[in-house]
């Protein structure tokens, strides 16, 4: 009972990911990212040790069709899985495995994926999508808050959310954004009130990392 993206920022080169769900903690099982090289979500009846895995073969020089076949080859469990990889080039690949739920479903974009398990509509994969699409000149961690809230205003998933995770890496090895919410009965809002305020502090923390002499005090 999940639905999720990647996405990816043509003008900065940041990825993203951000993932909404019905249980706790989906911020730690689902997105994997890694600056300069992609992303990868592991989801339905998840298996997080495929994320780093997936990272590992874009490393290699995979393309994301690539990691995703080796992904489901790798795994004796592949009926269980629904998986999306994003390549450095922003090129997308997905895989449903025959056990995996409806309502499923996957939408591929211009540097987006989209895509989401025992959901209420096939069309929430399309929703969050398009509404990527639609604000290209928007922060990256913007884009992909308005995609997930579109998938939500599109039916989401059957029964209630109660987790959320938004995701960015940049130039650091450490994540531009990690925004997480747990055990919320309407995490989506909450996400969105976090964002608001980390927004304006985003830069700050990074320069506090990389050039601590000239950091603002936050």
């Amino acid at each position: 009972m999940t639905f999720s993206l990647l996405g990816r920022c043509a003008r900065t080169g940041q990825f993203g990911a951000a993932v909404t769900t019905s249980s706790i903690a989906v911020g730690t099982r689902v997105p994997f990212l890694a600056a300069g090289i992609g992303g990868v979500l592991t989801q339905h009846r998840t298996d997080p040790r495929l994320g780093p895995r997936g990272l590992d073969l874009l490393r290699s020089g995979c393309s994301a069709e690539e990691a995703v076949a080796a992904l489901a080859a790798s795994t004796p469990h592949h009926r269980w899985r629904q998986l999306a990889v994003m390549d450095a080039a922003g090129r997308t690949a997905h895989f449903d495995g025959a056990n995996v739920k409806p309502e499923r479903g996957v939408a591929h974009g211009t540097d987006v994926v989209a895509l989401g398990n025992i959901l209420s509509s096939p069309r929430v994969p399309e929703a969050m999508a398009a509404a990527f699409l639609a604000g290209p000149e928007q922060p990256l961690a913007e884009r992909l808050l308005r995609a997930l809230e579109a998938g939500e205003d599109a039916g989401g998933e059957h029964g209630d959310v109660t987790s959320a995770c938004l995701l960015v890496v940049h130039r650091e090895c450490f994540p531009y954004v990690d925004l997480r919410i747990d055990k919320d009965p309407r995490p989506l809002p909450a996400l969105r009130r976090l964002w608001e305020e980390y927004a304006p502090l985003a830069d700050g923390f990074v320069r506090r990392a990389v050039d601590p002499d000239d950091a603002p005090i936050i």
